[in-house]
């Protein structure tokens, strides 16, 4: 939006404030809003806004103050809300009078309504106030992080003076040469004139903090080295995780170290503002060199089983190396750039001074880039070509392919006279690896507790928690990355303002803490309606009469109906208003008419089985399909059956209550089983039904009332047939039971001399007297 299309908008905001301040003014003030004071500030910004040569500190200024009064009406916007949200349900109440009423009445409703809409005046007098004032302090913020991207891109797009070009070199190094002498002959003339008094004073300070900073710096790793050696020969539980927390003492014992050696220097008295501001620098960069050191020590480590990344052991060793090398060229070049910043040197000088090291730099991300694009992990893995395409080893070589061409970018860019565009992209490209890095150590730390915990080890970084611990890392690694790339704290700022605002649905307004409100009672719920669940099915259900079936309809219609009020409660725990929802919910609802159907069928059907309870869990059902087995479990959707082959078939729901289904023990276990048998022709059929009922009655699992039954059923083409119709106590016996008499039949048929016929088949032959007749050869 041009500057010239915003001005219209200040008018009319401007106006609609003035008449909202008198509104205010005459029905009440806002608690710890001063107006006058607000009014001042927009205007200044305004004209600041509008000025071109307004200086990045002041707009920053500005915006900071503009950001604490927008603060202020985001409160306010809410002032009297309770008090608004019931006239505003009395006047819903009181409907406009109709001509059947009587006048009396009709000018006392009238008049009710007059009254409180008149209160309600008043009191959206502050809010209207306080949202008009949001409204033009968002849009005074929003003005000045447009001015100062733009004015940030524009510094990137800059072209100063070539490092390459060869007329420059003499003016870097007279200015470096320059610098430096002045630093230099500042500190000696205040060391002899002023401050040997004061160093004999604080000798013993001084060389106690010189001598602990060198021991700290020399001697911290190597007693950090020792505390693991020592843990390990003791057996300490969890290595991994001690290992990993005493490795942290080799980045915080040396900078402690340099820490003291800078406050000795200081303590000395002898440097100026320019020593000391130098000096200064000297910790940061001392971390900068620790931690890039640390994190390649983590991703590159020695031992192959500690190593994050896994590259052959020459690899690491050369990627430690050139980590190194980055850091010590930031540090020079850091250095470098802040003799030549204390002295005020100019661009050309700059550039020029820096060039060499952003040769260097590229140089060596490029060597880095090169061993990460050739990255093909665990080369010990039995499936390599799986590895290869996982997801770490494409990302792994992604980077390395944007090092590798950042590397060449970069000092081109500089060359051709963009500084700022080429330090913007390689710095921040060797500050993102090591950022990464530093996540997939936080990562490999977090698995490692989270395995030593659970005493899973190293299987447990295939976990769901380390998981999402990975994820969470990343999210908190994204601020930090926007940084590294030219964001500003202010634009981190506005988006978590504006996220802790939230979104509007409706009327309803959700922020992040009605999120957190609505997770908290709907995981409440949850919880309650699990314990209650598992108190009804293992210490209430069993001491009833109520069949397995009913008891499992019981705890699932219980967790259903828990779950609902969950949600409901935490809907409105939340304070999400429902009703402005009744369109989406239309068109949801005729979504769900159309396209999921079936899966409301089923939805219904699964409801209909808990209630009715055709079936339940452990009978043995047979569907239509022939499917035959035991219901396992009775879900909202399908219906799981386990056949007698031990594997599960899903049976939707639907297709239970609409189609053919046979229940062998429904409400009891009893069933019967017929037994076939066919004997030779010519035997005694009353012996045979005597032996058939006699093994019959000696099965232990058939019942005696109803008592078994042998029938003479048919005459067969080659025997006589005989059915025993018996009853079990336990149909699910029924193949054991039949096996058993299967086998008492024969035995007992051959100890009768009875047979059991084979099919018999007549032959007739049409010309017998050719089994005589001789051959010709005969």
């Amino acid at each position: 939006m041009s500057r010239a299309s915003i001005r219209p908008l200040r008018l009319v905001f401007a106006l609609i404030a003035t008449l909202l301040w008198t509104c205010a003014a005459v029905a009440q003030d806002i608690p710890g809003v001063n107006f006058e004071r607000w009014t001042g500030l927009a205007e200044r910004a305004e004209t600041a806004v509008d000025t071109p040569d307004t200086s990045d500190e002041t707009l920053d200024l500005l915006r900071h103050q503009i950001v604490a009064f927008r603060e202020q009406f985001d409160d306010a916007r809410g002032t009297n809300a309770t008090r608004i949200a019931s006239l505003r349900d009395q006047l819903a109440l009181l409907e406009p009078a109709s001509d059947t009423e009587p006048s009396q009445q009709a000018a006392s409703v009238q008049s009710t309504r007059e009254e409180l809409e008149t209160q309600l005046a008043l009191l959206n007098a502050p809010v209207l106030a306080a949202e008009a004032a949001f409204t033009r302090a968002d849009n005074l913020v929003a003005e000045i992080d447009a001015i100062l991207r733009n004015r940030q891109a524009e510094a990137l797009l800059e072209v100063v003076a070539s490092p390459v070009n060869p007329v420059n070199w003499p003016i870097a190094l007279a200015a470096l040469g320059q610098a430096t002498t002045k630093l230099w002959n500042t500190t000696a003339s205040e060391q002899a004139e002023t401050r040997t008094a004061e160093l004999r004073r604080k000798a013993p300070v001084i060389l106690f903090a010189i001598l602990a900073g060198l021991v700290l710096i020399f001697r911290g790793r190597h007693w950090s080295k020792q505390i693991v050696g020592q843990m390990r020969k003791m057996g300490a539980r969890g290595m991994g995780v001690w290992g990993f927390v005493v490795s942290l003492l080799r980045i915080i014992l040396p900078l402690i170290g340099l820490t003291l050696l800078v406050y000795a220097v200081r303590s000395t008295g002898y440097l100026d503002e320019r020593g000391d501001e130098l000096l200064g620098l000297i910790p940061a960069l001392g971390g900068v060199m620790l931690g890039f050191r640390w994190v390649a020590e983590q991703v590159f480590a020695r031992d192959d089983d500690e190593a994050l990344l896994a590259l052959p052991a020459a690899d690491r060793t050369q990627a430690r190396f050139l980590v190194s090398a980055i850091t010590l060229l930031v540090i020079a070049n850091a250095l470098v750039l802040k003799v030549l910043e204390l002295d005020e040197a100019t661009t050309t000088a700059i550039t020029v001074a820096s060039f060499p090291f952003t040769v260097l730099l590229a140089y060596a991300l490029f060597r880095i880039g090169r061993l990460l694009r050739h990255y093909e992990g665990d080369n010990a893995d039995p499936e390599a070509e799986t590895t290869r395409a996982s997801t770490l080893v494409r990302i792994v070589r992604g980077f390395g392919l944007i090092a590798i061409i950042v590397a060449f970018i970069a000092p081109l860019l500089q060359a051709a006279g963009y500084y700022n565009a080429a330090s913007y992209l390689l710095q921040p490209t060797i500050l993102t690896l090591v950022v990464l890095g530093l996540v997939l150590a936080l990562h490999s730390f977090a698995a490692t507790v989270y395995g030593a915990i659970t005493g899973r080890g190293a299987q447990a970084g295939e976990d769901l928690i380390p998981t999402f611990i990975g994820l969470l890392l990343i999210l908190a690694s994204i601020p930090v990355l926007a940084l590294i790339w030219g964001a500003r704290l202010s634009d981190l700022a506005e988006i978590w303002a504006a996220f802790r605002r939230g979104f509007a649905i409706g009327d309803s307004r959700i922020s992040p803490t009605d999120f957190l409100t609505f997770a908290l009672i709907f995981t409440i719920g949850y919880l309650a309606t699990r314990l209650a669940q598992g108190a009804l099915k293992t210490n209430v259900l069993p001491k009833t009469k109520i069949d397995k079936g009913g008891q499992n309809a019981i705890v699932s219609g219980l967790g259903y109906v828990g779950i609902f009020l969950a949600a409901l409660a935490a809907i409105t725990g939340a304070g999400i208003d429902l009703s402005s929802l009744a369109i989406v919910a239309g068109a949801l609802s005729v979504g769900i008419g159309f396209g999921l159907q079936n899966i409301v069928s089923n939805f219904v059907s699964g409801i209909i089985l808990l209630i009715e309870r055709p079936i339940s869990e452990g009978d043995w059902i047979e569907v239509s399909g022939g499917q035959m087995g035991y219901v396992r479990d009775i879900s909202v959707r399908s219906t799981r059956i386990e056949t007698f082959d031990r594997t599960d078939v899903i049976v939707p729901n639907a297709d239970l209550v609409s189609g053919t289904v046979t229940n062998y023990t429904r409400g009891n276990t009893l069933g019967r089983l017929i037994v076939s048998v066919g004997v030779a022709y010519g035997t005694d059929t009353k012996m045979v039904e005597g032996i058939l009922r006699e093994i019959a009655e000696d099965q232990p699992m058939v019942l005696a009332t109803p008592a078994p039954s042998v029938l003479f059923v048919n005459f067969g083409a080659s025997s006589l047939d005989f059915e025993i119709r018996m009853f079990l106590r336990d149909v699910n016996w029924m193949m054991s039971v039949k096996n058993d008499v299967n086998h008492a039949i024969a035995a007992r048929f051959v100890k009768e001399g009875i047979e059991i016929p084979y099919p018999q088949q007549d032959v007739w032959l049409r010309n017998p007297e050719a089994l005589t007749k001789p051959s010709e050869k005969e």
